[in-house]
């Protein structure tokens, strides 16, 4: 009669993989989550605060906010220089600007159509990441064709501020839903395929720490898009 009793290494160590890769990943789920708890806490107080809106929102200092979190991206997030610690600062306060250039929603938006488009968004990037958790088709050609979309949404973003087309507006939000998923299924796809059990500590927090930024960021910007197309004006 066999013994049972003991696994086989390579099954062991199989097995030590798995629970180390369901650990990173909640990891990064978890502090994705804090992020847009921290954006949602700020943006809720900001924008029922009619002296704190004055303050950030109504004059030409709109545009420090609304262009702050991508100068925070682009010049105060170098995972390649930065300790865990560090990085966890930026996104948090990445996470309160976010915050604060949301904070109209609240001011102009009903409660109701704000929470169904968070309903919709968090259902969609919940599906697309768990697509790219499990799928077995490689997803960096999806990936490399939404960087390029995200490029050229962002660029006719920045334009429509100054312009003001309700139609540019419309089209950028329609192909934002579309790159943002994407790069939700790619993204979770990489983070899979980036997690080794034999990463130091500290190399495996620093990922999970960009992991958590760039799934965050992929939910702000469905949630931002659904909400254009979906938000009732009170």
């Amino acid at each position: 009669m066999s013994d049972n009793s003991f696994m086989s290494p390579s099954r062991t160590g199989s097995a030590a993989i798995d629970q180390g890769l369901r650990s990173h990943m909640q990891r990064i789920y978890n502090r994705m989550s804090l992020g847009v708890l921290v954006t949602a806490v700020v943006a809720f107080a900001v924008g029922n605060s009619q002296d704190l809106l004055n303050l950030f929102l109504n004059g030409p200092q709109r545009y420090v906010v609304i262009f702050a979190p991508l100068a925070l991206l682009m010049f105060g997030f170098n995972p390649s220089r930065m300790s865990a610690s560090a990085l966890r600062v930026s996104f948090l306060i990445l996470s309160v600007l976010y915050g604060i250039s949301f904070a109209s929603i609240f001011a102009l938006f009903t409660g109701d159509s704000i929470a169904r488009a968070f309903f919709v968004a968090a259902s969609m990037f919940a599906g697309l990441s768990i697509f790219g958790y499990v799928t077995r088709k490689n997803l960096d050609g999806l990936g490399s064709f939404a960087i390029m979309g995200m490029w050229g949404v962002l660029v006719l973003a920045i334009i429509n501020i100054f312009v003001g087309s309700a139609l540019m507006a419309n089209v950028v939000s329609g192909v934002s839903i579309i790159v943002f998923a994407g790069l939700t299924a790619w993204e979770t796809q990489n983070l899979k395929e980036m997690y080794s059990p034999r990463m130091d500590s500290e190399v495996a927090d620093r990922l999970s720490w960009v992991g958590s930024l760039n799934l965050y960021i992929s939910f702000i910007a469905l949630f931002s898009h659904i909400m254009h197309f979906m938000g009732n004006r009170q």
